[in-house]
């Protein structure tokens, strides 16, 4: 392949994930469906054995998926949080681990269900870019940026230096930005995971999820816990993440380009208190925003004035759908106190800044004129 490729171009591209093998010169990859693959007798280990190990199929998705990131190695497993909860597995008794205070609420629940009786430590920060230091205990720190659904920006670099000082890992779910916007990787960052459901497959057909890092040692040791949890990406479910990643530029330009219009609609309407996107909260994170990533994303939350009730608001919508998710082509839009982060207690929930008042939208690449018109209708009808 040519180098200096652009994004666009290495998304439809991947010759080393389109040709697992040369027999047919197919242009997309077969979809090997076998739970088990023969040996040969001559006691020596073929390149495939038994699909929760490896399979071609989802060897072709990583190979993808890491040729996009720019990432050595990529593992595909079956749901984004199965790809965090692979990370995790990777702590031990009397670690320490640091999260975004609004980190996603799936997220959330496990820490809460799991890190306790196993003797880990979890320490919420409202806000990562005022640390001057992290605790000498810490062994891994969990980043959203932007963060769900407040849309907070973290210095990521400036992280990763504080990190390193107590030789801690730094994770960044880059969900949200996609590395067609962001790369944590070459901000410093241990890791990458993702929720490959959203952008990367782009059609709300299909759950994935995948964890990236240039760490040899460390990719081998999560391959061993992936194969020992069984939580790897079936066949034909990176089949769709293959199909879903031709299209991802040419979906988020046109998301992003409806996103803009949408916020500068609600920004200036008397029914919405604010809107809360990547860069907006202060100029600090503004300047943060513009250096580490090269759009502002598809999603973003806005919050109903006071007195509005959002059940009223969400029943007046015709266009787009009321329920959870992202980064599909149809607009989205959820009530994230109830949907997303209903396992915070409601003290919990307004110190991360998710009042009952906020609804997160994902835009999709419908009309932008027929997505407006519809928050008009709603908003309307409200008053």
């Amino acid at each position: 392949m040519p180098k200096n490729l652009s994004f666009a171009t290495r998304v439809v591209n991947d010759y080393s994930a389109s040709r697992p093998d040369d027999q047919y010169r197919a242009v997309i990859p077969p979809i090997y469906l076998a739970s088990t693959f023969e040996q040969p007798t001559d006691g020596s280990a073929g390149a495939y054995g038994y699909q929760r190990s490896s399979n071609p199929t989802r060897g072709s998705v990583e190979s993808a998926v890491a040729y996009v990131e720019g990432a050595e190695h990529a593992l595909a497993f079956a749901t984004g949080m199965a790809a965090t909860a692979t990370v995790f597995s990777s702590l031990t008794t009397g670690d320490r681990v640091l999260l975004t205070s609004s980190v996603y609420g799936g997220t959330f629940l496990f820490v809460d269900e799991f890190f306790a009786h196993r003797g880990i430590t979890a320490e919420f920060v409202d806000d990562f870019n005022e640390l001057t230091e992290i605790p000498e205990d810490t062994a891994l720190v969990f980043l959203e940026s932007p963060t769900n659904p407040t849309l907070r920006v973290t210095d990521i670099s400036h992280v990763v230096a504080l990190a390193k000082k107590v030789n801690a890992k730094v994770v960044v779910d880059n969900t949200f930005s996609t590395a067609y916007l962001q790369k944590p990787l070459e901000l410093g960052a241990d890791a990458v995971v993702y929720s490959g459901t959203k952008y990367f497959g782009g059609h709300s057909d299909v759950l994935a999820g995948f964890i990236l890092t240039n760490d040899d040692a460390w990719y081998a040791s999560l391959k061993i816990a992936s194969k020992a949890l069984g939580n790897p990406l079936s066949p034909f479910d990176s089949y769709s993440i293959l199909r879903g990643l031709k299209t991802l530029v040419i979906r988020l330009d046109r998301q992003q380009e409806n996103a803009a219009i949408l916020r500068d609609y609600l920004e200036n309407h008397p029914a919405v208190s604010r809107v809360l996107a990547p860069g907006w909260y202060s100029p600090k994170e503004k300047e943060i925003h513009a250096r580490q990533s090269r759009g502002d994303g598809a999603l973003f939350a806005f919050e109903l004035a006071e007195g509005i009730d959002f059940h009223a608001f969400a029943k007046n919508l015709k266009l787009m759908r009321f329920a959870v998710s992202l980064g599909s082509v149809e607009t989205l839009i959820c009530h994230p106190a109830s949907m997303i982060h209903e396992n915070l207690t409601p003290e919990e929930r307004e110190k991360a800044g998710i009042s009952d008042r906020l609804l997160r939208l994902s835009v999709g690449i419908e009309d932008a004129h027929d997505l407006k018109a519809d928050l008009e209708n709603a908003l309307s009808a409200i008053d």
